[in-house]
């Protein structure tokens, strides 16, 4: 692979960013390593990338960081890696619309606008990848998870719609959809969770205090099928580097197990296994 070709990843500062950024320079690729605090941008510079602050919340970041990307290559960009985002976990009834609204602009607008600024340059160039880190949960909804299912299901049928469009333009759009990745999802959205859910007010403040706290804040370990970051670099690479990239990669047992039940079960048998 040549070293001339250059991606963006973005959420670099732990788990699926930071293992990318590191498995892409180790292919031989340019790798801009984007993070949204500038402390993490500066440790990663230490690590020897190119690190802009790309905060998805923050527009004037987003053209700011590739602008630079853009200077430092002679104004090319051959793949853009979306990765950034966190979690708000609670019930829908407790979550307050302006949490929606937060988490929509990190993990949804943000990457929308990134990827409409790549895509001119993309098509001027004759080609180019955007992958979009989905999620399992982007093709079938858990409970306790509302905000984040919502975000990923609207990045799903924005980007199948985008990959229509842009047929015949050199310009690829890619998902990767891991299942259980050791990242730290989890431990971000402890403060998220405790800014928005006034749980002890809940009508089910039960289920918060027996199901949904003790998994969010007692360290049980990996889950049963989790897989380390890397599970999801070796696709992002097959995915920027092959000649005909799948148009979806599915990362660990559960994503597999759950492309399949949601085409052959019926949505109430699929509701009781999403449940238990």
């Amino acid at each position: 692979m040549s070293a001339t070709r250059s991606i963006l990843i973005t959420g670099c500062s732990s788990g699926i960013g930071y293992a990318a950024a590191h498995g892409m320079r180790a292919r031989g690729w340019r790798v801009f390593a984007a993070c949204r605090q500038q402390e993490d941008c500066n440790r990663l510079a230490a690590e020897g990338f190119d690190a802009p602050r790309l905060d998805y919340t923050d527009e004037a970041s987003i053209h700011s960081a590739l602008a630079h990307v853009l200077d430092q290559t002679g104004g090319t960009l051959d793949a853009l890696f979306n990765n950034g985002a966190h979690a708000t976990p609670g019930l829908v009834e407790d979550l307050p619309t302006n949490a929606l609204r937060e988490i929509f602009e990190a993990n949804f607008f943000g990457w929308h606008s990134l990827t409409r600024a790549v895509i001119p340059v993309m098509r001027a160039q004759g080609h180019g990848r955007i992958v979009q880190c989905s999620s399992v949960l982007g093709m079938v909804a858990m409970p306790w998870r509302g905000a984040y299912n919502a975000t990923k299901f609207a990045l799903e049928g924005l980007t199948d719609t985008l990959r229509l469009e842009m047929r015949g333009t050199g310009v690829r759009l890619i998902l990767i959809e891991p299942g259980p990745v050791t990242s730290k999802l989890r431990t971000k959205a402890i403060p998220r969770f405790e800014r928005w859910i006034d749980w002890k007010n809940s009508p089910r403040a039960t289920e918060y205090e027996t199901t949904m706290r003790p998994r969010l804040y007692d360290d049980s370990g990996k889950d049963r099928f989790e897989l380390p970051p890397e599970a999801v670099v070796e696709k992002l690479a097959h995915a920027v580097e092959s000649r005909r990239p799948h148009p979806r990669y599915f990362v660990t047992t559960p994503t597999h197990i759950a492309g399949i039940l949601r085409r052959i079960l019926p949505t109430r048998a699929l509701d009781w296994v999403t449940s238990r």
